[in-house]
């Protein structure tokens, strides 16, 4: 779905049962190293909400570099269910990062993460190694079909399940929020 994103991002008690189950039934698709630098205009400071609902970064991973919005919509436990979500590929990381500073953009943060992603049914599953965080898992909705975004991450929630993962919280404010502002760290925990 074009300019929409659907995840859950969460912690597990067993990443181990996960990690059989998709090395033998699903498609490794990589394993990478992104470097995220995310950023607020001065004059609407997106980390003024909680949990936070916009982000704005670049990214760099392997020397290709892209900026991404995202605003996520939120149900009435505050999981969010899906993400107005922007991106495009930039030439240039240093000057993408002059204009926005030019712009008065104020840097946040930069979340250095390790990635390994597996592709399953409609799922991008991917195993994060936080540097000063640890470890998650995030699973995003790749399918081409126009979907209910609750149905949706239910759904990814009740796989987890499935598959005996053991305790399963949702991360709701994303990394750079866990690595901002610790002490208010936004975990639901489902399972």
């Amino acid at each position: 779905m074009k300019d929409i994103e659907i995840e859950i991002q969460v912690k597990i008690g067993s990443s181990a049962t996960l990690r059989t189950f998709l090395e033998k039934n699903a498609k490794f698709v990589s394993e990478n190293r992104q470097i995220d630098e995310y950023f607020t205009p001065a004059h609407e400071d997106f980390t003024k909400v909680r949990p936070i609902a916009e982000w704005f970064r670049i990214r760099d991973e392997r020397g290709a570099f892209s900026v991404n919005y995202k605003n996520w919509h939120s149900d009435d436990k505050g999981i969010g269910q899906y993400a107005d979500e922007f991106e495009t590929t930039v030439g240039d990381k240093a000057t993408m990062r002059k204009i926005l500073l030019a712009l008065d953009f104020k840097p946040l943060i930069t979340v250095d993460k390790t990635r390994k992603k597996y592709l399953f049914e409609d799922y991008e599953i991917a195993f994060d190694t936080v540097v000063g965080l640890g470890d998650f898992v995030e699973i995003e909705y790749k399918g081409s079909k126009t979907v209910d975004p609750k149905a949706t991450t239910d759904g990814m929630i009740a796989f987890l399940r499935g598959l005996d993962c053991g305790s399963i919280e949702v991360n709701n404010g994303g990394y750079p929020m866990l690595l901002l502002f610790p002490e208010n760290a936004h975990f639901i925990k489902v399972a």
